[in-house]
C-alpha cells in the first residue's frame, strides 16, 4: 500500500513539473504579451479615442490574467503549507 502512495505521490509531482508548471509559465506570458501590447496600442494610437480605448482594455484584462494566474499559484503554495505537504520540486531526470 505504501508504495502504491509512493507512486501515486511520484506520478502526481512529474505531472505538476512536466504538465502544470508550463502551463502557468506559458498563460502569464501571455497575460503579459496582453499587457505589453495594451500599452503599445495606447501609446502609438493617442490621436484614436477608439484605439486607445482598446488599449486600455488589452491593458485591464492583461493585467486581470497576471493577477488570477499568481493569486491561483500563491493560493496553491499555501495550500500546500498549511496541509504539510512538500512542495513539488523539479525532479531531476
Amino acid at each position: 500500500m505504501a508504495a502504491a502512495l509512493q507512486a501515486l505521490n511520484d506520478f502526481l509531482a512529474k505531472v505538476v513539473v512536466q504538465i502544470v508548471n508550463p502551463i502557468i509559465l506559458l498563460l502569464a506570458a501571455a497575460a503579459f504579451v496582453v499587457f505589453v501590447w495594451g500599452v503599445f496600442e495606447f501609446i502609438v494610437h493617442s490621436g484614436d479615442s477608439h484605439k486607445r480605448k482598446e488599449g486600455k482594455d488589452a491593458i485591464l484584462w492583461g493585467l486581470v490574467g497576471l493577477v488570477i494566474i499568481f493569486g491561483a499559484y500563491g493560493i496553491i503554495n499555501i495550500a500546500l503549507g498549511s496541509f504539510d505537504l512538500p512542495a513539488v520540486q523539479k525532479i531531476s531526470q
